[in-house]
């Protein structure tokens, strides 16, 4: 048994959707978050950059005795888990390869669409991942460098639906039945994806797949809490507490949600 926190990362609060499914899916464990709200976004920043942002967050949530570390963010998990897995001993998960599994068990005309920010999509991080699980499957990818600002200012859907249909547009002609929300932003609007799309299409949250494997991961390991911690879970940011706090208690459906600033 090991009843220290996991700890989870991003470079905003896309990454408390993956908080939202991990606390779903073990309610007994206990949580650390840190949110890198002060250098959003990273798609559009350089390799060297995106690693040292990340490895000073994975720094962070070592000095908090975490037991794993679970990188919510699809272009931290690209450009720095392996990297950065080099130098601890901590187990990092990321949430691309769960992504693309989820996606693989899902299609059944073997084409899958992957939205994502410009790193992750001009890296062909999820294509990769994908074919080398079954080539047989045809991936396209879109880069949507527009939606992470809109979500972290907190956009009305108003204000997103006609950005996101310009940014679909390209798919519109594709034949894809399965589509990834690849960066943990997104299922924040998973809701206008749906209205975007054809009613046939199947949206994949990878954090769906990661609080799963995360589970099976610590039971296999005997690494779960053996003492209920329900409701010990911290949340850090770099940013603005209270835009952060407002967008924390929408995402989680927590009015006491409160994070604090690093």
């Amino acid at each position: 048994m090991d009843n220290r926190p996991i700890g989870l990362l991003d470079s905003g609060v896309g990454g408390l959707t993956v908080v939202k499914k991990i606390i779903a899916q073990m309610p007994n464990e206990a949580t650390v978050f840190i949110g890198d709200n002060a250098h959003i976004p990273y798609g559009d920043k350089t390799k060297e950059e995106i690693t040292e942002l990340t490895r000073q967050s994975v720094e962070f949530l070592l000095s908090k005795n975490v037991k794993l570390i679970i990188f919510a963010c699809n272009t931290a998990t690209k450009v720095a888990l392996d990297v950065i897995k080099n130098e601890t001993n901590t187990k990092l998960i990321g949430v691309i390869k769960s992504g693309s599994i989820a996606a693989i068990r899902a299609t059944k005309n073997k084409h899958i669409a992957v939205v994502g920010t410009q790193m992750t999509a001009t890296s062909h991080a999820y294509k990769k991942e994908i074919t080398a699980l079954d080539p047989t499957i045809e991936v396209t990818e879109l880069a949507a460098p527009k939606l992470v600002p809109l979500i972290e200012n907190n956009a009305t859907p108003a204000d997103i639906l006609p950005v996101l249909k310009e940014t679909l547009e390209p798919l519109q002609k594709k034949s894809f039945d399965t589509l990834i929300l690849g960066c943990t932003h997104y299922p924040i609007i998973q809701k206008q994806f749906a209205q975007c799309l054809p009613k046939n299409v199947q949206l994949i949250n990878p954090a769906d797949e990661i609080a799963r494997y995360t589970e099976e991961l610590l039971q296999t390991k005997g690494a779960t809490c053996e003492r209920p911690n329900l409701g010990k879970h911290e949340y850090f940011t770099t940013g603005d507490v209270k835009k952060v706090n407002k967008l924390g208690a929408q995402i989680l459906a927590d009015p006491n949600f409160n994070a604090i600033q690093v």
